[in-house]
């Protein structure tokens, strides 16, 4: 047979197989555009902003959707109603992790982000149970947030009030926390392992974000054969699980398993009560991932921001005397702020709140997907079929946010400018699979802010009006763009 000829019709023979299956995948599922052959509906999503391009489509075929993303639909839910009913109402079955190759690659469906099933709900547990332990949303915990923000005053000093760019800065105090819960260990600022280990943590939220890493997980083969941004991800994650993996053997060599010291004693304690257990999910890899996981999360979406945040007040002069009288008038120049005051400090919990809300950190949540076969909204989600939450669509509510393409606090402050609480803010997910730092990340927006604004006013170094805060990469997370400011103080 023709070469030439043989190829036609093998690309023909596998155009035909594609159309087979997407037609047969479609009968039950919620309506959606209709995809091509192997690409899917690609073409008819933005990479640079996929959040953006799914809430178009959400104009068309409402709240609960379908769409291709390669070859296999992904069904996504739009709006308040449709993304509480799955995760609040359905937790359960929608609480297994959906297809996310470029995190598959580099955890082999270990650790707390991307494992499965029996394993993800045991590590999860076992984590929660730790940090806990290790004072998570206790005094402990809050003492080792107000040293960091102790620290993290004194290196900003040494700025002179000149200007500077803030990313690594903001980066070692959210990570030193972890470190210490999960290493019993904090680096100084300048150590250069630890800028290394921080260059290499913000080199990765750039390129998760990035339109290239889509493609990536769109479709995988590109993990295989192709070069790009995705190798020097896995380099970056292979150094930190190293770093981790060496971290472990030293605890080894030293445990006492009568006195823990960290979460990797009570992992390596765990380890060998479970030793006799069939099922082995306390093993060394498990143990670098789920300590990675901690790491990386608990440092970059804490730390980003942290870094957003100093850029809105920059860019809202206004807010940020609101907050600063508030600091004032409840805590003073010299004392140190405590979780206490919080609830006397509605401004700035408001603060907090919005710029958690704006900013929409994680616009598509990571990706669920579903435990069984299940009827929703009169369609039938087959098991294991990925889903897309739009946390966009809740955090940017118009009806319980008006105007909420605009920075303003008071989005979370009632008419008489105390505390409101909504049920739309979701900016950790919420259900089964919400963020396992939660009450820690509060903790230190809270503490960390409030710190940098009761020692220093922020300067900008153009005027406000040129700020831009419009995010320069919007894929898994929303990145901001760089800047400079000076930290003058008071």
């Amino acid at each position: 047979m023709d070469p030439l000829l043989f190829l036609v019709l093998g690309i023909s023979c596998c155009l035909l197989l594609s159309f087979w299956k997407q037609s047969s995948q479609k009968r039950h599922l919620p309506p959606g555009p209709t995809p091509l052959p192997i690409i899917g509906n690609i073409l008819q999503i933005d990479v640079k902003d996929v959040s953006k391009s799914l809430s178009n489509l959400s104009k068309v075929y409402g709240p609960v959707f379908t769409v291709y993303l390669g070859m296999k639909p992904t069904v996504v839910l739009h709006g308040y109603e449709a993304v509480k009913e799955a995760l609040i109402n359905f937790g359960e079955e929608f609480s297994a992790r959906g297809s996310f190759p470029v995190a598959e690659r580099a955890t082999n469906g270990n650790g707390i982000v991307s494992s499965n099933g029996k394993k993800w709900k045991t590590i999860r547990r076992f984590s929660l149970m730790t940090l806990r332990n290790f004072g998570m949303g206790k005094r402990s915990i809050e003492d080792r947030v107000l040293e960091e923000a102790h620290c993290l005053v004194e290196e900003l000093r040494k700025s002179n009030a000149s200007p500077c760019d803030p990313t690594f800065i903001l980066c070692c105090a959210p990570c030193n926390v972890i470190c210490s819960i999960v290493f019993q260990h904090r680096f100084d600022y300048r150590d250069p392992h630890f800028l290394s280990i921080m260059e290499k943590l913000n080199e990765n939220f750039s390129i998760l974000s990035s339109p290239w890493l889509q493609l990536c997980n769109a479709f995988p083969v590109i993990l295989d054969y192709f070069p790009g941004s995705h190798n020097k991800l896995f380099k970056n994650i292979d150094f930190i699980k190293n770093y981790v993996f060496e971290k472990t053997k030293e605890h080894q060599a030293s445990l006492d398993i009568s006195n823990p010291r960290d979460f990797i004693d009570c992992f390596l304690i765990k380890m060998e009560q479970e030793k006799h257990n069939k099922d082995l999910e306390f093993t060394f890899e498990n143990l670098t991932i789920t300590a990675a996981d901690l790491f990386a999360a608990g440092t970059e979406t804490t730390s980003t921001t942290l870094r957003y945040a100093l850029l809105l007040l920059l860019k809202h002069p206004e807010v940020m005397a609101k907050a600063q009288e508030e600091i004032e008038r409840v805590i003073g120049r010299h004392r140190s702020p405590c979780m206490q005051d919080r609830s006397n400090m509605p401004y700035m919990d408001a603060l907090v709140h919005e710029v958690q809300r704006f900013i929409d950190l994680v616009p598509l949540n990571l990706p669920h997907a579903v435990t069984r076969d299940i009827k929703f909204r009169n369609y039938i989600i087959p098991k294991g079929t990925t889903i897309i939450t739009s946390l966009t669509s809740v955090l940017h509510d118009e009806r319980e946010f008006p105007n909420a393409k605009v920075f303003d606090p008071d989005h979370f402050l009632d008419e008489s400018g105390k505390f409101k609480k909504s049920d739309y803010f979701m900016a950790f997910s919420a259900g089964k699979r919400s963020c396992a730092g939660e009450s820690l990340a509060r903790m230190e927006l809270f503490l960390f802010l409030t710190t940098i604004l009761q020692k220093f006013n922020l300067k900008s170094v153009v005027d406000p009006k040129d700020l831009d805060t419009t995010p320069v990469a919007n894929g898994l997370t929303s990145v901001p763009p760089s800047y400079k400011l000076c930290f003058v103080p008071v």
